[in-house]
């Protein structure tokens, strides 16, 4: 599948964005292939000039956005690169840690079946979050003074962290608002222009608590936590490009 021009929509879980009049994102999947019968997951990009899925691998999704539109004249920030070349190789070690121990890291923990499995997930991930908040400690984001497609992958996660993960998941250990320097970046990255209109917690809460019945079979949604991502962060102090 290629990328037509700039007739692209990217689709999220919570919405799916004018495409065709689709009430639901399995629609997405038969009209770009009929005979689709697989799972149904997000994000997805699709083409909607040639009427076909792009991709729907988020770590591939991300790098397409990054430079893929850059020589359209559509395109308002081509100056911006979240992979530098002179960090790609830290980027990819980093991703590594945060996707094993954190992104992924909160699954192993809600859905674990056993204790054992359970204990071990959550003391990784917390490490791995203690270790992140050390890094911020003297650093605006993850690898210095640039934000890279490190920062908004550990966002993803960050963001859903207090309102879903600490209760629902079970991983309760302290909230992102509990530490030191985690929360501040949080709202920084919370706080670049655009970013926040992508955050929906009504979404994001009745997706993970009336979708999971094995964890919470009433599929009751809480009303908390009270969150004010838009309090100062407190980071200006630290260098920035």
């Amino acid at each position: 599948m290629h990328i037509h021009d700039a007739f692209v929509t990217l689709l999220f879980h919570a919405v799916v964005l004018h495409v065709n009049g689709f009430a639901r994102l399995h629609q997405v999947y038969t009209k770009s292939q009929p005979d689709y019968t697989g799972r149904v997951t997000v994000p997805v990009l699709w083409d909607k000039k040639s009427q076909t899925i792009v991709n729907n691998e988020s770590a591939e999704i991300i790098r397409i956005l990054n430079s893929a539109f850059n020589n359209l004249p559509q395109t308002r920030h081509p100056q911006i690169d979240t992979y530098p070349e002179d960090l790609r190789a830290d980027i990819d070690r980093l991703n590594d840690r945060v996707y094993h121990a954190i992104n992924n890291g909160v699954y192993k923990a809600g859905f674990a079946t056993t204790q054992s499995a359970y204990e071990e997930a959550y003391l990784e991930l917390f490490k791995a979050l203690d270790e992140m908040d050390d890094r911020l400690a003297n650093n605006r984001y993850l690898l210095g003074d640039r934000r890279t497609e490190a920062d908004w992958r550990l966002f993803t996660t960050l963001v859903r962290f207090d309102a879903v993960y600490v209760g629902h998941f079970k991983c309760n250990k302290q909230r992102i608002a509990d530490y030191p320097h985690l929360s501040g970046y949080l709202r920084d990255l919370y706080q670049v222009p655009s970013v926040r209109e992508t955050v929906h917690f009504d979404h994001i809460k009745a997706h993970y608590y009336a979708s999971h019945a094995s964890i919470n079979p009433t599929a009751i949604i809480p009303l908390g936590p009270d969150m004010d991502l838009d309090a100062p962060h407190g980071r200006d102090h630290l260098p920035a490009r």
